[in-house]
């Protein structure tokens, strides 16, 4: 079975490609700890210096997050990995097409600490970050 992403929902495809349900979709954002802090002070923000210069909000979906966390937060540590429910965020998600031609979510408008459906931590083990296991 496999999945396919570009629209808020998730499809689950049988082996003929017909959709057997849709699922709600969870997108993830990557915080260093001190955005984190604000978005929990704050209740909102505009996201990460990168978000804020680029005009909207970075998330990945999550066949592409750990592409992410491995570009744009190599050594990091004391991370944390958001989910949130793509259609919650409404019509200010927007997906757009970004490296290599894949789809990434962009939000163009705040951040808000109430739409984040759980919060994890983002270790750093040995070999690159430590995700959640139910990362698909």
């Amino acid at each position: 079975m496999q999945q396919r992403h570009g629209t808020n929902r998730c499809r689950l495809l049988d082996q003929t490609g017909n959709a057997r349900h849709s699922l709600p979709m969870l997108i993830y954002k990557i915080l260093r700890a001190d955005e984190w802090a604000a978005l929990q002070a704050q209740g909102e923000t505009s996201g990460a210096p990168v978000d804020v210069a680029d005009g909207y909000i970075h998330f990945s979906p999550a066949d592409l997050v750990r592409e992410t966390a491995a570009k744009h937060f190599a050594k990091e540590d004391n991370l944390t990995l958001l989910a949130l429910e793509a259609d919650a965020l409404g019509p200010d998600l927007r997906w757009e097409e970004s490296r290599g031609g894949a789809l990434f979510p962009h939000l163009y408008g705040p951040l808000r600490l109430r739409d984040v459906v759980w919060s994890k931590p983002l270790d750093l083990g040995p070999s690159g970050h430590v995700f959640p296991e139910d990362i698909p």
